[in-house]
């Protein structure tokens, strides 16, 4: 028995007990095993970690002990397989293994598809119906080479929109803190489930009627035009939204906060982008089955103004890795793992944050954490300059209350914040909440209050760039 028969073997018992196919990841798992190779090998192969290949194979060997009546794992799992695949060769199962789903990868210029196979087994009532087509667009998405563990916000996120249809979702978070890896980790373990994936930057801060082309001719390449509907539903000119109620539709817009004016508290549009705002808010609130995610440095003003236990609308603050973070440094080459988590802890869990300074660790310190910890001063470095981007985006107001911020040695309540600050507290309530959009302040439950801090990183740079200042 081939490799590949064990494949279309196994894809055909996979979808059968489960509705999906086989992903690129447990595809990957399948042919390694076969080969008889480590999970450390496939995990570097596939740039993630050893232990999400390890909870990915787990979950896969269960689906198919489920499906075959019997145990199988990664060591009985070309044995098992084969023992079933012989045992069913001539029956009605196996004639069952017919080509009937086509995936199209178009690109964001709208240049030629490529077509790959799937196998999943025909339905016996209607055998010669018109495969099912997944047409997939990723071409402004990043290439990311490693993810780290997530499991959690991935669990969460699939629930929101494969179980609960939630229409409007926002990932947001500090820059660096893996809202785009998350995304992509995302696509990949639910892209069989959409007829379109569609993934946009707007980090050009494109006009929402060139998004809006762009994305539309997508569509249009491999479907039949849609005519607009006579019962009113679509409104403000927006026929993006005539194709997420045809079909259903994964759409990405990375980068939203670039469409946000610089220099105002989070959330205001640039000067002709108002229509972003009230797409968004169509989005969720009209009737249909696709999803639109946002991924932005701050939480969008729909979202808060939208999201409720019983709304269509969901927004995930991703923060930083915990002791998973510690696969970053490990990459990195730098021992002294007993030291690990105090550097986690400086740097927040943030995994590019992270990459930078354990790159200059071994540049300077040559691997060692000690020395590096040995001065009471944080190191930026290079995390300067995307520093720069973030702050350059406040507001005065905002900044003058980071300074503060960063000049108190310990947590504080608004009341102590107010303290030598011209700010009223209409304006100071505004500015934090601004702030806590950005993900850029921090809450300390003490008790039945609630005090207020910055992370070391933010509060370095503050200190370093930024003087104290005149609040008049």
């Amino acid at each position: 028995m081939e490799v590949k028969d064990v494949l279309q073997f196994t894809e055909h018992l996979f979808f059968t007990e489960t509705g999906k196919h086989i992903d690129r990841l447990q595809e990957t798992i399948l042919k390694g095993t076969l080969e008889g190779r480590k999970y450390s090998e496939i995990a570097e192969e596939e740039h993630c970690t050893e232990g999400h290949v390890r909870n990915v194979a787990s979950d896969l060997w269960q689906v198919l002990s489920n499906a075959l009546g019997q145990e199988v794992n990664k060591s009985n799992l070309r044995r098992t397989l084969q023992k079933s695949y012989l045992s069913i060769r001539s029956s009605k199962f196996r004639k069952e293994f017919i080509n009937v789903s086509n995936v199209n990868l178009c690109t964001g210029n709208i240049q030629d598809s490529e077509v790959m196979n799937n196998r999943s087994p025909a339905s016996p009532q209607n055998s010669q119906q018109t495969p099912k087509q997944h047409h997939i667009d990723l071409n402004d998405a990043p290439k990311i080479f490693t993810f780290y563990d997530r499991t959690s916000s991935l669990t969460t996120l699939k629930q929101w929109i494969l179980q609960e249809n939630t229409r409007l979702i926002a990932i947001h978070g500090i820059i660096g803190i893996g809202k785009t890896a998350l995304a992509t980790q995302l696509v990949e373990q639910i892209k069989h489930e959409f007829d379109f994936i569609i993934w946009r930057s707007l980090a050009a801060s494109p006009p929402l009627s060139k998004l809006q082309t762009n994305i539309i001719q997508c569509f249009c390449r491999d479907s039949a035009p849609v005519s607009a509907p006579d019962d009113g539903t679509i409104v403000g000119g927006f026929r993006l939204l005539e194709y997420l109620q045809k079909y259903r539709c994964l759409l990405i817009l990375d980068d939203v906060q670039m469409v946000n004016s610089s220099g105002q508290l989070a959330g205001n549009y640039q000067i002709g982008y108002e229509d972003y705002g009230r797409l968004f808010r169509q989005v969720a609130e009209l009737s249909h089955n696709s999803c639109l995610v946002l991924l932005s440095w701050e939480k969008p003003i729909e979202i808060a103004t939208l999201e409720g236990e019983n709304q269509p609308v969901r927004s995930l603050q991703l923060n930083g890795l915990g002791a998973e973070a510690g696969e970053i440094l490990k990459e990195k080459g730098l021992a002294e793992d007993e030291k690990w988590s105090g550097l986690i802890e400086q740097y927040s869990g943030n995994p590019l944050w992270l990459k930078v300074v354990a790159t200059m660790i071994q540049d300077l310190f040559n691997g060692s954490i000690s020395e590096f910890l040995s001065d009471d001063s944080l190191f930026l470095g290079d995390l300067e300059s995307l520093l720069h981007q973030l702050f350059n985006r406040l507001s005065d107001r905002e900044k003058q209350v980071m300074s503060r911020l960063a000049s108190e040695a310990a947590p504080v309540s608004l009341a102590q914040l107010q303290e030598n600050m011209q700010l009223s507290r209409s304006d100071l309530l505004k500015v934090m909440q601004s702030l806590g959009r950005r993900s850029l302040i921090e809450k300390i439950q003490e008790g039945d209050r609630i005090r207020f801090a910055i992370c070391p990183v933010l509060k370095e740079y503050v200190n370093t760039n930024y003087s104290r200042p005149n609040c008049d």
